[in-house]
């Protein structure tokens, strides 16, 4: 499995794994592959304190870390949880009462702040720089083109920057503001996505942004579908989804069952969680803010990320307690392999069993690719 990206990071393996969980990430490199940590769920403190625990933990092996850049919000002066309309905020009240789940704490106050500044161009800027001071391999920007600065900090600390998307416009955008690496995301992944498939956006992206690397993303759970993106000119693969059910994810139990009983069409793309559409389970979280005739209807990001962000801090612990209801409300991204996640599996063996099963599906392809035996002998007729 050499590509030109595994040779240009250092790596044994092109199997790229984003997870909010640092041991998921330390776990996937010292496997051969490239941990990537999701750094919206950490403050700058916080992100230092965990990217030292993963250095001391993979010594001296590359991993990258990824930020979420959804945009403006001018909100100087303003506490953020203070732009939520009153509507909202009661439909949320509403919700969780009808649902027997106690009001979270702190989900309007200074934490709420805290989190939801994490989620802007400056707040993402502060956590590139803690990324920074750490021997990663990778800064990713999972929403938006990176901001010039982010660019130029990596730049100066020589960290290639990798850019998601889901349409070949986004792809071109995100070169020309320096993307040095494209990861072409279909509709079928978990979290934020677009509306074209794996399947057609790769070979697109690829021909769009040649000679710029591209890693394929959603859809991506065994080795036969790492082969085809390969195959489709990808030089690596990008997985979330398929560390959900690892031993080491930080997924809560309850999800994590919720997940290994749902099938591929147990997933829906929804403003409801973020505010931008991102593929997640279906749930009764989904289903109240989508398609009940009292909601308001999301917000937009970062505020709708706020609301269900806060709510999350109460509906787990009850859905862990067994309440019906939270149960009801719990839910995660992820993509439409989860139809294919029967099991918890070590992260090091999901990783092995993608390069094995690539190996298998590549030897199989080749198989049909050689002449039949009888065909290829010469004709000494006569």
């Amino acid at each position: 499995m050499r590509t030109a990206l595994t040779e240009r990071l250092g790596i044994e393996f092109p199997i790229f794994a984003f997870s909010h969980c640092r041991d998921v990430v330390a776990a996937v490199t010292n496997a051969g592959g490239f941990g990537v940590l999701g750094a919206v769920a950490y403050s700058p403190e916080q992100l230092d304190a965990e990217l030292s625990w993963i250095d001391a933990q993979v010594g001296g092996r590359p991993y990258g870390v990824d930020v979420l850049v959804p945009g403006k919000l001018d909100a100087r002066g303003t506490r953020v949880a203070d732009l939520v309309p009153a509507e909202h905020r009661a439909f949320l009240d509403d919700l969780l009462r009808r649902y027997g789940v106690p009001a979270p704490p702190g989900a309007t106050g200074e934490a709420a702040d805290e989190f939801a500044g994490r989620v802007t161009a400056s707040g993402a800027t502060g956590l590139v720089e803690v990324a920074l001071k750490h021997p990663i391999g990778l800064i990713a920007s999972a929403l938006g083109p990176p901001p010039a600065h982010m660019v130029e900090l990596a730049r100066e600390a020589g960290v290639p920057v990798a850019a998601l998307v889901g349409t070949v416009e986004h792809a071109l955008r995100q070169v020309e503001a320096g993307a040095d690496l494209i990861v072409a995301q279909g509709t079928e992944a978990g979290g934020h996505t677009g509306e074209v498939s794996t399947m057609v956006l790769v070979p697109q992206v690829v021909d769009a942004v040649g000679p710029v690397p591209v890693l394929a993303a959603g859809g991506i759970a065994d080795g036969r579908q790492v082969a085809a993106a390969l195959a489709l000119g990808a030089q690596g693969v990008w997985c979330g989804s398929v560390w959900l059910t690892t031993e080491e994810a930080e997924t809560p139990p309850v999800v994590k069952r919720k997940l290994l009983a749902a099938s591929s069409l147990d997933t829906v793309r929804s403003r409801s969680r973020t505010g931008k559409p991102a593929r997640q389970l279906r749930s009764a979280w989904t289903e109240e803010w989508d398609r009940s005739p009292a909601s308001p209807g999301p917000l937009g990001m970062p505020l709708q990320l706020l609301l269900a962000e806060g709510a999350m801090r109460a509906v787990n612990p009850a859905a862990e307690r067994g309440e019906p209801g939270a149960v009801d409300l719990a839910g995660y991204y992820v993509g439409q392999v989860v139809g294919q996640l029967d099991r918890v599996r070590p992260a090091r063996d999901v990783v092995y069993d993608l390069v094995r099963g690539y190996g298998e599906a590549v030897d199989r392809l080749a198989g049909l690719a050689e002449p039949d035996a009888a065909e290829s002998e010469p004709d000494t007729a006569d």
